[in-house]
């Protein structure tokens, strides 16, 4: 009898802190680190020491995934709340500086911070990882190709920084533009088989540009450490709906080309040209962008979501997860964090608020929601 592939999944989160009385970074943060480390230990530190990472082990459910990131989110706002600190889930933290931010100390992030010099002290942003087992991993390469067309969906559901430095950016997810100030990140390129991917790989390493695949850092690649696609483009959430619903859509959209050689565009390098004018608009306006296509027509990202979820339907139904795939259609009704964010902004100076006032509005709105169930 032959068992059906289940397409295990697992979620990682990038959350950062914030100081609970001036809503900015915070100066004193290793007694939370500290307290994290006793009680929660799968909890990761990041490159910044005012950020945090979470995340689920394998699952073939999205309950089980909820529960384990809704668990961890709650207990870090509560060990946050002990030592005068917020935990928000967001691209880009409103009001954080780049000058006074804090590198943790790790083998691997003092390699980097080198290596990337100011480029390294400016990441100042948070993303979501969505990895997606494939049942067969020699084809992940084909699967990333013919994956592009689809990336700026994944950025325009979950747009959450429009906010950097405290200034309103005009954009919905700014997090790429500083993201992209960093090399081999982006895009991935096209390539004609695994073997010409291991090509690559094999002559950066060789060459000593890099240590291993794991630091090319593409919006979407093959991972390393599993046998999974790691989509890499998504702003770190602030609504854990959100994170799930966006979650469960990559993951259906991986089964059905895995199981449909001829489901989506050809990969070709117009429709490579075309996912990057679509991330630009994802990233500009978010859900209320419209996108492209390789033909020249127009559709607005709510119509471009109705025709990908119609394409996905049966995979949804097999994998258990219709009804976390079809909140995606309540993110557009009801706009992503970003748009929620500028209207929080919004609605504060339009009351009186200084703008610093306003802008810790936003940050208390972002604690509260990432906070959530």
């Amino acid at each position: 009898m032959t068992i059906a592939p289940t397409f295990r999944f697992g979620i990682e989160e990038e959350l950062f802190l914030a100081d609970a009385r001036t809503r900015k970074t915070p100066r004193r943060v290793e007694p939370f680190h500290d307290a994290v480390h006793k009680r929660l230990p799968e909890v990761e530190r990041e490159l910044l020491v005012s950020q945090v990472e979470i995340m689920t082990p394998p699952c073939t459910g999205f309950e089980d995934a909820r529960a384990c990131l809704s668990g961890l989110r709650t207990a870090l706002a509560d060990i946050g709340r002990e030592h005068g600190l917020l935990v928000l889930g967001g691209g880009s933290h409103p009001t954080a500086r780049w000058q006074r931010q804090k590198r943790t100390k790790k083998e691997r992030y003092d390699a980097i911070a080198e290596d990337m010099q100011m480029l390294a002290r400016r990441d100042v942003v948070s993303g979501m990882h969505v990895h997606v087992e494939v049942p067969d991993p020699g084809r992940r390469v084909e699967l990333m190709n013919r994956l592009l067309s689809y990336i700026p969906t994944f950025l325009a559901l979950s747009a959450s920084s429009p906010f950097w430095e405290g200034r309103n950016t005009g954009l919905n997810a700014y997090r790429l533009s500083v993201w992209g100030e960093m090399p081999r990140t982006g895009l991935p390129d096209l390539f004609t088989d695994p073997e010409d991917y291991d090509r690559l790989v094999a002559a950066m390493v060789r060459s000593g540009a890099i240590a291993d695949a794991s630091f090319l850092w593409w919006m979407l690649r093959p991972s390393t450490r599993f046998p999974t696609l790691e989509l890499r483009v998504a702003d770190s959430c602030t609504r854990l709906d959100d994170t799930i619903a966006i979650a469960a859509l990559y993951r259906c959209l991986v089964r059905r080309l895995h199981r449909d050689a001829d489901a989506g565009p050809k990969p070709t390098a117009v429709v490579r040209a075309i996912a990057s004018e679509n991330i630009w608009r994802a990233q500009r306006r978010g859900v209320n962008a419209s996108f492209l296509d390789d033909k020249g027509e127009v559709a607005s990202f709510a119509d471009h979501l109705d025709v990908l979820l119609a394409m996905i339907e049966e995979d949804a139904e097999a994998l258990g997860c219709a009804a976390e795939v079809a909140r995606t259609r309540e993110i557009v009704m009801e706009g992503t964090s970003a748009d929620r964010q500028l209207a929080t902004y919004a609605e504060a100076r339009d009351g009186g608020a200084t703008d610093a006032a306003a802008l810790a509005a936003v940050v208390d709105w972002m604690a509260t929601t990432t906070a959530s169930p």
